[in-house]
């Protein structure tokens, strides 16, 4: 019976899974339904990282998130593909200058500074492609910038491994019991000291736990050299279109809203590519001559939690199950954090290296939600 057993082996599965080894416990099983690494959203993540958000808890855990991306090649052998490229968000709007300055002066409280408001000269200059007529001004952080999730994920699953960690492939959980030292998978069940729900937009079939998956659809250009790859993440913040350069493409990306049925389809809505990429037009005139590979075009899913903050902790009533979900479009950028984090609750009874009380499970049944993320 392993010590541990974690249900999911995407970045974050992956991520606890290597954080329990690296302090001692070797006894560790991760099960997943998928053939093999990348199965499932990770690989499916467009890579930004940033630590430019509008709540306290989210700045720690990117902080702490890229203090283990510098040394990720150091302490795990893998490559992390850390690029502080910047994220550059837009304003069109006062009300819109005035989010991201409320949330500067959060990022300066935790330690941010590097983080500094632009006016539109400075932001022709961080990204000469974008229009800028409606522009007033906006935020940039130089350090924000871009990862490999694959990368990361293969690096946490390879340090686990030589450290004695079992990963199966092509088994999935069915069920779980919550207060029984049990789970229920498809080649039978298992018996653990621990349980860790790491299923991201799964999380909710496998236990009671408030995860509502949201499509995220992504456009992707033909091969173009139209824009650098140097160019920074850039984020228009009335509607959230954003765009960035990845291995010779445009990613073009913008939200879309739930729509009913499977809430676990990825497929493509062409009406979505069709408006997204007549905005890029728009936002980024150089992009109109540069035709979408509709065939390249991909979907993935976010793990929602009701205030968009993940929940990390000792599920509610059970005492040996352990959830590290809901970090609602923030899993992989955030994943080095949070599996530090479970590691150390789990095997010390604290997480020590910061205070995630923000982050409780049962917050919501307490009526103390985080405030909303402005950004």
């Amino acid at each position: 019976m392993p010590d541990v057993l974690v249900i999911g082996a995407g970045v974050m599965g992956a991520s606890v899974a290597y954080h329990l080894a690296r302090a001692g416990c070797r006894d560790v099983l991760v099960l997943d339904r998928g053939p093999g690494p990348g199965s499932g959203s990770t690989a499916r993540a467009t890579g930004g990282f940033r630590a430019q958000f509008g709540t306290a808890i989210h700045v720690r855990l990117s902080l702490l998130s890229r203090s283990k991306l510098l040394c990720f090649r150091e302490e795990t052998g893998g490559d992390a593909g850390y690029v502080p490229a910047g994220y550059l968000w837009l304003a069109t709007t006062e009300a819109e200058l005035a989010a991201l300055r409320a949330a500067r002066a959060v990022q300066h409280a935790e330690g941010l500074r590097e983080a500094v408001e632009v006016v539109p000269r400075e932001i022709a200059f961080l990204n000469p492609a974008v229009a800028l007529e409606g522009v007033l001004g906006g935020a940039f952080c130089p350090t924000d910038g871009f990862l490999s999730p694959m990368g990361l994920l293969e690096g946490y699953v390879q340090a686990a491994m030589e450290l004695g960690v079992r990963f199966r492939w092509g088994e999935e959980v069915r069920a779980l019991q919550r207060t029984d030292s049990g789970a229920v998978t498809s080649a039978g069940g298992h018996a653990a000291g621990v349980f860790v729900n790491a299923a991201g937009a799964w999380a909710g079939v496998l236990t009671d736990v408030p995860v509502t998956p949201l499509r995220r659809q992504v456009a992707v250009t033909a091969p173009t050299e139209a824009l650098p790859p140097s160019m920074p993440m850039t984020i228009f913040t009335d509607d959230g279109f954003h765009l960035r350069v990845r291995e010779g493409r445009v990613l073009l990306l913008r939200p879309s809203p739930a729509v009913p049925g499977d809430p676990l389809d990825t497929s493509v809505d062409p009406a979505w590519v069709d408006a997204v990429t007549a905005e890029a037009h728009v936002r980024v005139p150089l992009l109109r001559d540069v035709p979408v590979d509709r065939a390249r075009c991909w979907a993935g899913l976010y793990e929602m939690s009701p205030d968009r903050h993940a929940m990390l902790g000792r599920a509610p009533g059970s005492p040996n199950l352990y959830l590290i979900n809901g970090s609602s479009g923030h899993g992989v950028m955030h994943a080095p954090a949070l599996g530090q984090l479970l590691a150390e609750m789990i095997l010390e009874g604290t997480a020590r290296s910061l205070d995630v009380r923000p982050l409780r499970p049962e917050r919501f049944a307490e009526g103390e939600p985080n405030a909303g993320e402005l950004l």
